[in-house]
């Protein structure tokens, strides 16, 4: 038959506890949801200022479909550009401190489009060795000639630079650790791109919203040799990515990022919604004050996580096995942790996600089930 090596492979999967499925959320997403068909306090999402289900979000995209409709009709370079997408990517840029910024409809999206379009054949990228993997098929789709330092280890990122003849030099990073909750040092790596003549592009998926008061990881950094990369998905609550840079390199991928010109423009309700995100982000610091507390009551409660300070908090477990059951044994108590596995992540682990709209005593009901869970093992 045509499909047994497909078979076969998940077979395998299945074996070495590596096989996924989907759960079906029934609900809107929040502190508490349901999952096919029990309800669970939510460690999984995110939503890290519980802003996926606002009202005045869900206004603006109501107001934003009356007045645009649902479908942008086109690409934004035939006739999908809306005074709604201008409009958002001007507030983005001016709440992230550059000059220009571009909306795409992914974060995937988003690093393909602009990696790929900034280097090539000639060109050097030198990665942090735990990015993304929409970063590292960004790279490796570049042609460019792709190095890999080890985690956040500036000392060997220097040396690379020092060494390299590329034509165009590109540093790429996670400004959050999607994985590992824990940030680059971007503002060293600035200075090393500075130092020898780089660019950095950094993917603020996980920092945007949540750190530097809201404007994310590259608050207070003003080099113009900075790409900034967010995502709207997350801590936003809504949907897309943008990209803020200089005119000249958004101007650039307008014109050359293939992924952005060939690509249907997302509707205009989302940057209604999104220009909505922006001004609760701006104004409620109780949100992040809620979810710092958050952050450190967990800590304080629970020994074993990797040294996190984001809403990511990892409990790396002794193989898949064991990852699975954890999550297993804390679903049954009412609470949706999920288990990462390879390839996502070197090592197994629990991927907990903490939100604004979670309650104390969630907190708490967490770390105490976890530790009794870990004492049994």
């Amino acid at each position: 038959m045509p499909f047994d090596a497909l078979e076969a492979d998940l077979e395998a999967r299945r074996a070495a506890d590596l096989y996924r499925r989907r759960r079906i959320l029934g609900s809107p997403q929040g502190a508490i949801v349901d999952v096919d068909g029990r309800r669970l306090v939510n460690f999984c999402s995110n939503d890290y200022l519980g802003l996926a289900s606002h009202p005045d979000i869900i206004a603006a995209a109501q107001a934003g479909a009356a007045r645009w409709g649902v479908g942008s009709g086109a690409s934004h370079l035939v006739c999908g550009h809306s005074a709604a997408h201008e409009a958002m990517e001007a507030r983005l840029a001016a709440f992230v401190g550059k000059p220009a910024a571009l909306s795409l409809s992914t974060g995937y999206m988003a690093n393909l489009a602009a990696i790929t379009a900034l280097v090539g054949r000639g060109d050097a990228i030198f990665a942090d060795k735990l990015n993304h993997a929409s970063l590292n098929d960004a790279c490796q789709l570049s042609h460019a000639t792709f190095k890999r330092f080890p985690h956040n280890d500036l000392e060997r990122l220097e040396r690379l630079l020092a060494t390299t003849e590329a034509r165009r030099r590109l540093i790429v990073v996670d400004a959050v650790f999607s994985m590992d909750g824990d940030s680059a040092p971007l503002a060293e790596i600035v200075r090393l791109a500075e130092r020898y003549d780089a660019w950095v592009y950094a993917d603020d998926a996980h920092g945007f919203g949540v750190l530097g008061d809201g404007h994310g990881s590259a608050a207070g950094i003003a080099s113009p040799r900075l790409i900034y990369m967010a995502t709207l998905g997350k801590a936003a609550g809504v949907a897309g990515a943008f990209i803020a840079a200089e005119p000249v390199v958004i101007d650039y991928l307008v014109n050359v990022a293939r992924p952005y010109i060939y690509t249907t423009a997302a509707p205009p309700l989302l940057a209604e919604a999104v220009l909505a995100s922006v001004e609760l982000i701006e104004r409620e610091h109780w949100r992040r004050e809620a979810l710092a507390a958050h952050i450190a009551r967990l800590r304080a409660l629970l020994s074993g996580l990797l040294p996190s300070q984001t809403p990511i908090q990892p409990l790396v477990v002794a193989d898949n096995a064991a990852a699975l059951a954890l999550s297993q044994r804390l679903r049954d108590d009412g609470l949706w942790v999920s288990a990462i596995r390879p390839p996502t992540v070197p090592t197994p682990r629990l991927r907990i996600c903490l939100s604004a709209a979670h309650e104390a005593g969630d907190i708490t009901r967490l770390a105490t089930t976890l530790a009794s869970l870990l004492d049994k093992q």
